[in-house]
């Protein structure tokens, strides 16, 4: 079957988790700037969840750009990286509320993980189904910052029980480094299109 019913209740669930998160932010108590500033842990745990679910809706939009069909496996990985994805807003709400408390921080860390791990099994059942000439395959690469990202988030799980600020902190290097554009598959899409062209 084509991609089309998998993007677009991938795209609900996403937009769905992000709008719980906005609707659970606190109202300030006061007119002032200094009255956000209780609620500052809430605001940075929400900015950095939403740049989370950001990336994974432009990286899930690419990769099925480049998907030629869907299998049940796949729709069932897919499925399985909405789940995490969907608890998101849950560890957000209890990191930020906590202040960022250890446990919470730590849970938010291995939200993140498996929702990453879920993500590289979707690629993989991917790639297995089409094949390692697929465009998907050819995207990926190496891809270094897949492999790299449950690791940033051990180490970021791990650094929250002796600070959970710092563990935050490696929460957000990792999702800086994903926000720096990453144009592979894109690229690759747009390659195989040329080609297409200059072959018709």
């Amino acid at each position: 079957m084509s991609t089309g019913r998998l993007e677009a209740f991938s795209d609900a669930v996403i937009a769905i988790a992000i709008t719980v998160m906005v609707l659970e932010l606190p109202r300030p108590e006061g007119v002032t700037w200094s009255a956000l500033h209780d609620d500052l842990p809430v605001l940075l745990a929400y900015v950095l969840s939403f740049a989370y679910l950001g990336i994974y809706w432009n990286n899930h939009h690419h990769m099925l750009q480049a998907t030629d069909r869907v299998t049940g496996g796949i729709l069932w990985a897919n499925l399985h990286l909405l789940f995490w994805l969907s608890l998101i807003p849950f560890t957000t709400s209890w990191l930020g509320e906590n202040h960022l408390a250890a446990v919470p921080a730590a849970a938010y860390g291995i939200v993140l993980l498996a929702a990453a791990l879920a993500y590289y099994l979707l690629q993989t059942l991917i790639v297995r189904d089409q094949g390692e000439g697929s465009l998907v395959r050819t995207a990926v690469g190496r891809d270094l910052k897949g492999k790299l990202s449950p690791v940033l988030y051990l180490v970021g799980i791990g650094l929250s029980y002796v600070s959970a600020t710092l563990g935050v902190l490696v929460y957000a290097a990792a999702a800086l480094i994903w926000l720096v554009p990453d144009r592979r598959i894109e690229r690759t899409v747009q390659h195989r299109a040329d080609g297409d062209r200059a072959v018709s």
